[in-house]
């Protein structure tokens, strides 16, 4: 969502796309993205909780597994070390020794860095169209007409013609190891 939200203000289109998309589209591809890991919950924990063959506390033990996997292969080390220390937790020396509620944190941590990140990498080309356009009207002595008016068809049609939502997609999908 964050990325996404990004993408709308780079383009400056204030409500376009409308945030019931931009939040439908960030569902999809986060179902897309856990997949494997809601198959292997469900196939270790719940449906043999749901046979009986395993008590609540063993099930939810096992269904953590992946999850806390996934989040530690995302979580940069220095948003983990920033929460053990804060935590006056002792040095784990295994991933299994790093606490969830020291995990959880780390891992939104570092999935908001990412999509600053991204977001910047968006920003750049749309900032150089504005500043290009500005520029133009300044040296044509058109001061009164608005930078945005003129700039907006310009970025709109270059996200277009580099597939943009194709660009993005793919950056947000391979930032996941």
């Amino acid at each position: 969502v964050v990325v996404l939200s990004f993408v709308r203000n780079a383009l400056a289109t204030q409500q376009m796309p409308p945030n019931q998309v931009l939040v439908g589209l960030a569902l999809f591809l986060t179902f897309f993205v856990m997949a494997p890991v809601w198959n292997q919950v469900n196939q270790t924990a719940l449906q043999p909780y749901l046979a009986g063959e395993m008590q609540q506390e063993q099930a939810m033990e096992l269904a953590m597994k992946p999850v806390r996997g996934f989040m530690l292969r995302q979580t940069r080390e220095k948003d983990l070390a920033l929460f053990i220390n804060i935590g006056g937790l002792p040095r784990p020396t295994t991933p299994d020794d790093v606490p969830t509620h020291v995990i959880v944190p780390a891992f939104c941590l570092s999935e908001l860095k990412t999509a600053f990140q991204i977001g910047f990498m968006i920003f750049i080309p749309f900032l150089v169209i504005d500043m290009v356009v500005a520029s133009t009207l300044m040296s044509m002595g058109m001061m009164m007409l608005p930078p945005m008016m003129i700039s907006l068809p310009f970025k709109i049609l270059l996200f277009v013609l580099v597939d943009g939502w194709n660009l993005i997609t793919s950056s947000l999908l391979l930032s996941f190891k």
